[in-house]
């Protein structure tokens, strides 16, 4: 990803989580994706994928058990 698009996710996921603490930052020795954060926790990683001319992003955020709150059953 080029440092254009980079900024222009950034500010994007900023506005759409309304978090200015989102951070998107270029992962070494990789072009086709970045990485995101929260502050300086990692949470996922954006994906860059173009196919026929059209560019998409797609964003992968692993979520682990042990993090969920609980929850009462009702």
């Amino acid at each position: 990803m080029t440092l254009s698009e980079i900024e222009q996710l950034q500010t994007y996921l900023r506005q759409r989580f309304n978090d200015p603490a989102l951070k998107v930052m270029a992962r070494p020795n990789k072009d086709d994706s970045a990485e995101v954060y929260i502050g300086d926790e990692f949470i996922g990683v954006l994906f860059r994928d173009e196919e026929d001319g059209e560019i998409s992003y797609d964003f992968n955020m692993a979520i682990l058990q042990i993090d969920l709150p609980e929850v009462g059953n009702a």
